[in-house]
């Protein structure tokens, strides 16, 4: 019997490339030879590449078995399978600017927009701008786990034919037709050999589909979050978050590029996307992934090295920061990246608990279960711990700790012993143990509602302590979890989130980052039914997820709107229409607080601010930087060789390079020198007014004094372009802490804030 033709297809993908990995002397390598010339053919690009390789290599028989991509269309170059001898010999080839060793990165994972809309001085405008149909020109790049192209989001109902101008392909393979794109998802490719070559997907244990089809729902939830079709009544089951779910830019088009499986996403992988996605058309780069801190340097992030050339292509490229959470750990810091911090919005997914003496505790939790029976038992993990296992190690519910025969038919309260465990792991050990319930005490995620494989809920500290007391008090403690919740208009938000990457940028620290915070926390969107683990079990078509992943798509649909409306603008100018209208205020007006610690936050928090997309629409003035800016900020900080590796040709250094805090960037930060001044140099463009006057306001960071040169700038038509300096003159040492402040161009109708960061030696 003749195996169907796509079954054949994967059989031998499997076999020609999964079977790859298991060559123990080799690894994968990405390697760069040089920036294609415009008048250069992409066979020759890649004939060029073989060349290369088979100097080394010594066949073209040898290059087919090496060879897993050839880099053709933004880039120059290939990632292949080397022997250490092989790739050190390849790094002394002329022509050859760097040789990297592939890594891999993870994925950092509505009423969200309707929050954005009623932001201080935010004025919702409907489909007057949000939906305008000039959108539709905007093709949005999503390079994560794929797409669901079922789901009600990505419909195309009443949307125009492609854009001309697209030049992508919707690639078929498992499940997976060319028939699952349509006039909203115009194209569909998936990138998997240098994922293979670093965790073999068929040792992984997990199920994997070869196509776009998305296995994970993350890929899903991005799309939708940045560019979903209206969808009305959408919730999470049991009605939570119930209401209208829409993306930022729901007429815009989708191009997805799968580069991440299980979570994870290689470096060659993304290169290969990267490359593809510039010679299809896209106009943005939306990536919800990232390294783990510390982030390597420019010259050898391969995130930024395929994004400056999306850059130099005029796309915009929007990634998130990550989901460390401390001081420092912040990723895509590239100045030529718009990185994304999260925050909550104010809608709250209440579960709380009722104990047996009628006492309700706050819980938070996607929780759409009742309990079986009113009352429980309540039992405390650690008074039930598997023979040979410490009451401590018992209290974290981990698999194999806990003793079943007292599991079973009560509600088990858990501690979490780091960020890093899984929380619904938790419950399915107790689900699995006969147990009918979870109490999770969570002081880092308290604000998270997670979904649960039962009736579960997470509680903070405090309120762990009182179900302690609780205990300690009844000889037969009882209790229920209610079922989630919704509350609307909650206040105070946002807050930014715990969990969010925060900085300053470790790379360089005279570019402040992260960018701009966005919503990221418990945001409802589109998700594959297939992706049941992360659900508790369930197959949903929408989930309620949190992270840097979330907010990432948020800036990208607020960018496919300002390139509707500007699309002759440069990147760095869409990014700075949107930080420098950012809020530094929550829904009550007061200054935004961190979720965790309720302390004030500042810009290595939130960056510029909290976005307000309608207000990016009308900025007024614009810091505007393009590539020989960039090029001229990285001979400052590395070696002409070393920008060649970015750059991938010999574009040369100018003699007297700028210094890293005067890249015309639309925040400031600068390190000082007690009782020496420091001036940093800027200019903005006029996008607002013809003609029309800016005076500046500063709030100088503490023991800093600041002025303006000169303290107004005036315009008299659009696009005239104004310079002007800042100096900066430290009074007292910050202790190796930094001071900020913040400086406003204000002409009466548009004010054009820069937030400021002061380290002082």
């Amino acid at each position: 019997m003749e195996l169907p033709a796509m079954v054949l297809f994967i059989v031998l993908l499997l076999s020609s490339h999964l079977g790859a990995a298991s060559v123990s002397d080799r690894k994968l390598y990405v390697v760069y030879t040089g920036r294609r010339a415009s008048h250069e053919d992409i066979h020759a690009a890649h004939k060029h590449n073989h060349a290369t390789l088979a100097n080394v290599l010594g066949s073209s028989e040898a290059v087919q078995d090496s060879m897993i991509y050839s880099y053709k269309h933004g880039m120059r170059g290939f990632a292949a399978f080397l022997t250490n001898e092989q790739a050190d010999a390849i790094a002394k080839k002329d022509g050859v600017l760097s040789v990297i060793s592939n890594k891999l990165h993870k994925v950092h994972t509505t009423q969200s927009w309707s929050f954005l809309a009623g932001m201080p001085a935010q004025t919702w405008t409907g489909t007057e701008e949000w939906y305008s149909k000039k959108a539709q020109n905007v093709i949005i790049g999503m390079l994560d786990s794929g797409i669901w192209p079922e789901s009600k989001s990505f419909h195309d109902d009443g949307m125009e034919p492609v854009p001309k101008r697209w030049r992508g392909a919707c690639v078929p393979g498992e499940k997976f037709t060319r028939d699952d794109c349509n006039k909203k998802i115009i194209g569909a490719r998936f990138y998997f050999k240098g994922i293979n070559a670093e965790a073999p997907l068929n040792a992984s244990g997990a199920n994997f589909t070869l196509s776009a089809r998305d296995d994970d729902g993350h890929g899903t939830h991005t799309a939708s979050t940045a560019a979903g079709r209206v969808v009305l009544r959408a919730s999470f089951p049991g009605n939570i978050a119930s209401g209208t779910a829409r993306g930022g830019a729901p007429l815009a088009r989708l191009a997805i590029y799968k580069v991440c499986w299980n979570d994870f996403c290689s470096d060659a992988d993304i290169l290969a996307a990267i490359d593809d996605a510039i010679a299809d058309g896209v106009d943005i780069i939306s990536m919800s992934l990232g390294p783990n801190p510390p982030q390597s340097d420019f010259f050898s992030d391969t995130i930024s090295i395929g994004s400056f050339h999306a850059m130099r292509h005029g796309i915009f490229v929007s990634c998130s920061a990550g989901n460390s959470g401390v001081p420092g750990s912040a990723a895509n810091v590239a100045p030529w990246i718009a990185t994304v911090g999260a925050s909550s919005i104010d809608r709250d997914l209440a579960s709380n608990v009722v104990l047996g003496n009628n006492m309700s505790i706050k819980g938070e939790a996607a929780n759409p279960d009742s309990m079986a029976a009113p009352w429980s038992r309540l039992v405390p993990a650690s008074s039930i711990p598997a023979p040979g296992v410490p009451s401590v190690n018992a209290s974290f519910c981990q698999n194999n700790t806990l003793d079943a025969s007292k599991v079973k038919g009560n509600i088990i309260l858990c501690l979490q012993p780091s960020a890093l465990d899984s929380r619904p792991l938790k419950s399915l050990v107790i689900k699995q143990l006969g147990g009918v319930g979870m109490i999770l005490v969570d002081e880092i995620a308290k604000d998270i509602a997670e979904s649960y494989f039962l009736p579960a809920t997470n509680v903070g500290a405090k309120e762990g302590a009182v179900i302690a007391t609780y205990l300690n008090q009844t000889s037969s403690p009882v209790a229920t979890i209610l079922p989630t919740k919704t509350v609307r208009n909650f206040k105070p938000a946002p807050a930014v989130a715990v969990f969010s990457s925060r900085g300053p940028n470790s790379v360089t620290p005279e570019i402040l980052k992260p960018d701009i915070t966005a919503p990221g926390v418990s945001i409802l969107a589109a998700w594959s039914p297939v992706a049941t683990k992360a659900v508790g079990g369930r197959s949903v078509d929408f989930n309620i997820v949190s992270g840097t992943s979330m907010s990432c798509p948020h800036i990208t649909g607020v960018a496919a709107n300002l390139i509707a409306k500007f699309p002759r603008w440069s990147p760095a100018a869409i990014k700075s229409a949107i930080m420098t209208t950012a809020s530094t205020l929550d829904n009550t007006g007061a200054a935004i607080n961190n979720q965790f610690f309720q302390t004030v936050s500042g810009p290595f928090d939130f960056g510029a601010g909290h976005v307000r997309p309608n207000l990016s629409l009308r900025p007024g003035l614009v810091y505007d930087t393009g590539f020989h800016d960039y090029v001229s900020f990285l001979c400052s900080i590395g070696s002409l060789k070393q920008l060649h590796n970015i750059t991938h040709d010999d574009t040369p250094c100018p003699s007297a390079p700028i210094a890293p805090h005067n890249l015309n960037y639309p925040s400031i930060a600068v390190t000082l020198q007690r009782q020496r001044k420091t001036v940093v140099y800027r200019t903005v463009t006029n996008v607002g007014t013809p003609q029309s006057l800016y005076k500046a306001t500063v709030k100088a960071p503490s023991g800093v004094v600041v002025n303006v040169v000169p303290e107004c700038l005036s315009f008299e038509e659009l696009h005239e372009k104004k310079s002007f300096t800042v100096e900066f003159s430290a009074q007292a040492s910050s202790n190796g802490s930094f001071a900020f402040g913040s400086l406003t161009w204000s002409d009466g109708r548009h004010d054009v804030t820069s937030p400021i960061a002061v380290l002082t030696s």
